[in-house]
């Protein structure tokens, strides 16, 4: 018997900045979400902003050849298929959502702050009692979410975490982002709260849950599982 259903919201963008580089969506942050999903009996849909194949960062791969979690979401052909060919908001129907999950990976960066139509629904899930989500810097997803009627972020007053500004730092990519994530959720009046660099750190505040990085997204995944069930 299905748990619900559980949307996790994935990047259309492949190129990293004004570099020749790859990016997209950051393999353990998909893949070890998904596992935890799945498990807990949740039927998972993907979405980007575009809609059809979503680019994974082709390095995460390589980082990760060695993690069964995603090396078994890699050999999953439904999982495969369906990131294959990602829906759209306007696919989803909000009465069915258990929870919306905004994976990570440089890619979103590019494109999630600009996908109103992702916000609208995330608005939506979030006005409805549902449980958003977000891991490293898919906690990006959250910054374009206006709510209420005064229509305020959606972190002003929350007590969130993303990938930080001394891990943006460390991997020599805070010169490409188009901004800082960790200083733009604090320009939002969100709570930020960061640990050491590369440690798992979930933050959980109503029915917002927030990762800090790759080793935080199992963790990020079960904390919105204890939320939804």
């Amino acid at each position: 018997m299905s748990s619900g259903k559980v949307v996790i919201v994935v990047t259309s963008h492949s190129k990293l900045g004004t570099t020749d580089k790859n990016t997209g969506w950051y393999l353990p942050e998909v893949a070890h979400p998904y596992d935890v999903f799945t498990k807990e009996n949740f039927e998972v849909v993907f979405i980007s902003p575009k809609g059809g194949k979503s680019p994974m960062d082709e390095g995460s791969g390589v980082a990760f050849k060695e993690d069964s979690v995603c090396q078994s979401f890699l050999k999953n052909k439904e999982a495969m298929d369906k990131i294959a060919s990602t829906g759209q908001a306007k696919d989803i129907n909000p009465a069915d959502v258990k929870g919306l999950f905004y994976a990570g990976g440089h890619g979103p960066m590019f494109d999630l702050p600009h996908a109103t139509d992702i916000a609208e629904l995330g608005a939506a899930l979030y006005e409805r009692g549902c449980v958003l989500g977000a891991v490293c810097h898919g906690t990006v997803g959250f910054v374009p979410i206006k709510v209420g009627k005064q229509k305020t972020s959606i972190v002003e007053g929350q007590t969130v975490t993303s990938f930080t500004n001394a891990e943006e730092d460390a991997v020599q990519l805070s010169a490409v982002m188009p901004f800082m994530l960790e200083t733009r959720l604090k320009e939002l009046k969100a709570n930020f709260v960061p640990c050491d660099n590369w440690a798992c750190n979930v933050q959980v505040s109503g029915k917002l849950v927030t990762g800090q990085n790759p080793a935080s997204a199992t963790e990020t995944a079960k904390a919105m599982v204890k939320l939804m069930k």
